[in-house]
């Protein structure tokens, strides 16, 4: 057995090997922590990008929903016309079906190309539903017409319908034996409607304005 007392130079052999091994132990740990902080940084990028891009499809869906979404608004052109027009810029009108309350015994009016209301369309009917009704000669303040409107339209390429429920806003002048003089005033909204169910609807608020007359 020897137990002679280590030289300095082994000793410091011995540290030097010791440091060695501390540092390929600390060169393993930082080699895992870079393999980590890396994979972690891939995956808060990865994440970044698909929280992006679920932000963007949820931007897209709202932009189609809004753009589905057709206000007309009425510009008068005279006495006995109205000029429609969507709010919305970029939407484009192909076309438009009117229906009128039953009442009125009329047949839908179909426009291609040139959005509008005529008064001619329904004037003498609802003249006649005027008397009938026994309603003032003249009216007073604005009347109110309950229509529906089928609109086809485009934005951006993509085709669109919307059903909506307006009143025709318009005035009444005259005498019934010299005749009366009906003036369009304009549209207001009243609501979105299913197609199957705008005729029941106009139908229904005719029959609160006149039903009780």
């Amino acid at each position: 057995m020897n137990d002679a007392p280590e030289s300095p130079k082994e000793a410091r052999a011995q540290e030097a090997a010791a440091i060695r091994r501390r540092w390929i132990t600390l060169g393993e740990v930082l080699a895992v922590l870079a393999v980590l902080i890396s994979a972690l940084t891939l995956y808060l990028n990865w994440s970044d990008k698909q929280d992006e891009r679920a932000d963007k499809a949820a931007e897209t869906r709202k932009a189609s929903t809004r753009a589905a979404i057709l206000v007309l608004n009425a510009t008068p052109d005279g006495d006995d016309r109205l000029l429609l027009k969507p709010t919305a810029p970029d939407q484009i009108v192909q076309s438009q079906t009117i229906l009128f309350p039953k009442a009125l015994d009329l047949s839908p009016v179909e426009t291609t190309g040139d959005p509008r209301i005529e008064a001619r369309w329904f004037e003498a009917a609802l003249k006649r539903a005027r008397e009938k009704a026994k309603l003032p000669d003249d009216s007073v303040g604005d009347e109110r017409l309950p229509v529906a409107i089928t609109t086809r339209f485009v934005v951006n390429g993509e085709p669109h319908d919307a059903v909506s429920l307006y009143d025709i806003g318009y005035g009444i002048a005259g005498k019934w034996l010299s005749g009366h003089h009906l003036t369009l005033r304009g549209l207001s909204l009243v609501g979105h409607a299913k197609a199957d169910q705008a005729q029941t609807r106009i139908d229904t608020r005719w029959e609160r304005a006149f039903g009780g007359r």
